[in-house]
């Protein structure tokens, strides 16, 4: 009943802006500052958090923060970590970036390693999804995720401005704070933000381990706990930023600083000799973070005959994070000096199209070290050159583009190895009036192996198994079709899209159902199979009152991901999303906000071998705020209710999903200060 409710919600959106007859042929603007292209729309599904949004749906890692939106989920280690996972992809076909630069850690490597770019200092985080990513690599077939963070400011602020927030969480006893300051002087403008985050382990309305995962142990009782045993956390970080400002262009620098220590949930505790037999320890492995990063930009206009605008970045980051054991011991030590850079040219019309040209290089020096380094030492480079363009006819715009991609990885022991990889995409932006607007696209991409897929060779506790890596690995191919349809109305707003993606040689990891003699833990085998992925994601609003200062709007929204193996027997892939519906409300009075959601997450039956199914679960979330008005800017007020069903969520994207489910019932409130 919960998923027809929210279904005919939506079919009754769609239905009621079919009959629209207000006329409007425009293609609609629309902003996406991560792609090049997006001035007047685009053809690849997109979205972005920001202002209130993006205050209501804040959390301590950028996947939670974007885990409720349509067709994005989070794959889940803990509190402190976890990347997004995009249409049913994750790891390296979801590229995460900084100010449209590679945040260039070691989150790729494993499920427990963080994302070194916290939510808290973004101002702007966007989504664009899907292969069509050219600008950013060949790999991003799951699609970019991109954290604004304004460090290296763009022109000059004619006063002082910047702000500060302060929020409080109950369920995981989090604080956390973040401030920043914007101002120049004379032709010079300076940015400073900094931020810190404070967290202890959080409570959990049941079991430790899931049911599946008792029954599977044969009936072992449950394990209850308030808490979740090494959840805890603590973030800090700070930038400093300055450009010089001139009439046609800037040219900045940032250097900014993150450290984070946390704890890492599910079962990790390690075996060790006593009294004859083994005995294991107390407490729960923490990490130790450190990162440290230098971002250079320059932008200027009208550089070069046909050329409209310049734009360079170049950032260098020196980052490294300690596995601690409980007893203090550095178990294993992860380095990563690492450079991404890219140089961007936009033409002037050219054979009828407007459009972006450009070169990438990027640079690793990776080092896994200690008694659980479960990959050797790798130097990876990537040399890549792109284009993207789009021409106006009449009644559509055709957007293009292609990219040429060199991948190189040198290994301390095994052999090099070189992959050159080759992207394309063609797409259509269609108004059809009355508000409406279509997206048609068609995208081919390669994908070369990353070294975690090529040189594992070790027992990695983060995934409870025996990692093998396979050196003779193929490069990734896929063939995309989408299609996604917009409409805007003063009453309706309704966005579809619809999906195909057909892989050669897809990779994955797959159990074998052999033991390591050594660690006894089950051996895990990097394999490739040809694989076909499809689905599709809704979302609409609807106003159905208007008031004197104020207005109410019901939401909905539905995702569904499926995804088959060209195999004999078990044909499913490992650890692919449930299909979600959600509802909800908005309304707005004078300075006061107030919404309420509910979402109902499917359980999750269609497993690979050895891989549990996950219940289905609720998340019902409310949410208040109200805007001050001050002599110097304004206060907003917040208070919100997460998970008030206090329903036992278990993510079935997590690599540890059976052993850590999410927080329970939490009460959050917060205050934010702009000037």
């Amino acid at each position: 009943m919960r998923a027809c409710f929210a279904l005919c919600l939506l079919a009754a959106a769609t239905a009621e802006a079919q009959s629209a007859s207000a006329a409007r042929e425009e293609i609609e603007e629309v902003v996406v500052f991560a792609h090049p292209l997006s001035a007047e729309g685009l053809a690849q599904a997109s979205l972005s958090l920001e202002k209130e949004a993006l205050t209501r749906n804040m959390s301590a890692t950028v996947a939670e923060t974007l885990a409720r939106q349509p067709g994005i989920q989070n794959s889940a280690f803990g509190n402190a970590s976890g990347r997004p996972v995009i249409r049913g992809l994750a790891g390296p076909r979801v590229r995460m970036m900084e100010d449209r630069l590679d945040t260039l850690d070691v989150s790729v490597t494993s499920g427990d390693h963080a994302t070194s770019v916290d939510a808290l200092v973004a101002d702007r985080i966007e989504v664009l999804k899907g292969p069509s990513t050219l600008v950013y690599g060949s790999g991003a077939m799951g699609g970019v995720v991109d954290v604004h963070t304004g460090r290296i400011p763009h022109r000059l602020s004619e006063r002082i401005s910047g702000g500060f927030e302060a929020r409080a969480e109950t369920a995981t006893e989090q604080r956390s704070a973040v401030g920043e300051l914007d101002f120049s002087t004379g032709p010079v403008a300076f940015h400073l933000d900094g931020f810190y985050r404070d967290a202890n382990d959080y409570d959990i309305p049941g079991c430790v381990e899931s049911d599946e995962l008792r029954d599977a142990e044969g009936g072992e009782p449950c394990e209850q706990a308030d808490t979740l045993p090494g959840s805890e956390l603590e973030t800090w970080g700070w930038a400093l930023g300055t450009s010089y400002v001139g009439d046609r262009g800037f040219v900045g620098f940032a250097i900014s600083r993150y450290e984070s220590d946390y704890g890492l949930p599910g079962g990790h505790a390690h075996a060790e000799e006593g009294d004859g037999e083994e005995a294991e320890e107390e407490g729960n492995p923490t990490i130790d973070l450190d990162q440290t990063r230098y971002d250079f930009e320059a932008g200027y206009q009208d550089p070069l005959p046909g050329f409209s605008s310049l734009n360079l970045r170049v950032a260098y980051n020196d980052y490294d994070h300690e596995e601690i054991e409980p007893d203090g011991e550095v178990a294993t030590r992860f380095d990563n000096e690492a450079w991404d850079g890219r140089l961007e040219l936009s033409h002037n019309e050219a054979l009828g199209f407007l459009g972006t040209v450009g070169v990438q290089y990027t640079d690793k020096e990776f080092s896994a070290l200690g008694e659980e380094a479960f990959i050797e030492p790798v130097d990876t480079s990537l040399l890549a050159a792109f284009w993207v363009g789009e021409r106006y006819f009449s009644g559509f715009q055709l957007e293009t583009g292609l990219r040429v991609e060199r991948v190189e990885h040198e290994p301390e022991s095994a052999s090099d190895e070189d992959f050159t990889v080759v992207s394309g995409s063609v797409g259509l932006v269609v108004p059809f009036g009355a508000g409406w607007q279509a997206g048609l696209q068609a995208d081919y991409s390669e994908r070369a192996p990353v070294p975690e897929e090529l040189y594992s060779n070790g027992a990695h506790l983060a995934t409870r198994a025996f990692e093998i890596g396979d050196p003779f690995l193929d490069e990734e191919r896929a063939l995309n079709f989408a299609a996604n349809v917009d409409y805007d109305s003063e009453r309706w707003r309704v966005n579809a899209t619809a999906y195909y993606t057909s892989f050669s040689d897809f990779i994955y990891e797959s159990f074998t159902g052999l033991e390591d003699d050594e660690s006894e833990l089950p051996v895990l085998q990097f394999t490739q199979d040809d694989a076909d992925f499809y689905g599709m994601e809704l979302s609409t609003e609807v106003r159905v009152a208007s008031f004197e200062a104020g207005e109410l709007w019901l939401t909905g929204m539905f995702d569904y991901v499926a995804a088959e193996l060209d195999v004999r027997g078990n044909d499913n892939v490992p650890r692919l999303p449930p299909w979600r519906v959600g509802v909800g409300a908005r309304a707005s009075w004078k300075a006061i906000t107030a919404t309420i959601d509910y979402l109902y997450a499917d359980n999750q039956g269609d497993v690979t071998e050895f891989e549990l199914p996950t219940d289905d679960y609720e998340d019902l979330r409310i949410f208040i705020g109200a805007t001050i008005p001050a002599a110097f800017g304004q206060v907003e007020v917040f208070v919100q209710g997460k998970n008030l069903s206090d329903s036992e969520q278990r993510y079935h994207t997590s690599f540890i999903k059976d052993f850590a489910p999410q927080p329970g019932r939490s009460f959050e409130g917060g205050v934010r200060v702009t000037f």
